[in-house]
């Protein structure tokens, strides 16, 4: 399950290269508005468990989709009224992670024990870059669960690289913090 380390001077330099990584089954590390986060193809449930392990994440936790645009993330969730769609709308590309009602059939190895799915539409050129090319990317800090988040490609490398198929080299965006979650029916903020 586990896979040699990328050494640091083979760090992935394009989106693309990425990308076919995530379509092979490969998990890798990216830069997004805050922090790196861990990626892998949603709908793959080998890889999305690797991802998982790695980070030693309780899969009942579920997890976040990023995509370039939203229609990318449509297969996923279930269809709102004019203004919760608004909303959302309203706040990407941006750091808004919205709590969307799944559709039905969407995995449980993304949505964890929720009828939501985290999703967002990123405004990182890097990550969005990505997503065009790989399809909506599943998004998890690369860390190990309760330990802080990683802000470059070399702590990446050194934090999880052994166990991952590479890591995208490039910087985070300007936030100190990472993405605002809101729920999309409501607004209300469930993390600041």
């Amino acid at each position: 399950m586990t896979r040699p380390a990328p050494p640091s001077h083979r760090l992935i330099r394009s989106p693309r290269k990425a990308a076919a990584v995530i379509r092979s089954g490969g998990v890798i590390a990216y830069p997004t508005e805050a922090v790196f986060g861990l990626g892998c193809n949603p709908r793959d449930p080998v890889a999305v468990a690797r991802l998982l392990a790695i980070k030693r994440r309780d899969p009942a936790k579920g997890l976040i989709l990023i995509a370039a645009d939203p229609e990318q993330l449509t297969p996923y969730l279930r269809s709102l009224d004019e203004a919760a769609d608004a909303r959302a709308r309203a706040a990407w590309p941006g750091p808004v992670t919205w709590l969307w009602p799944a559709r039905p059939g969407t995995p449980r190895w993304l949505t964890g024990e929720h009828d939501t799915l985290a999703v967002r539409v990123t405004d990182h050129p890097l990550a969005a870059e990505l997503c065009r090319h790989a399809g909506p990317v599943v998004s998890t800090s690369a860390n190990l669960a309760g330990e802080e988040p990683v802000r470059t490609a070399a702590a990446a490398v050194a934090g999880l690289g052994r166990l991952l198929d590479g890591v995208l080299a490039g910087p985070v965006g300007g936030r100190d913090r990472p993405s605002e979650i809101r729920d999309v029916l409501t607004g209300e903020v469930i993390r600041g």
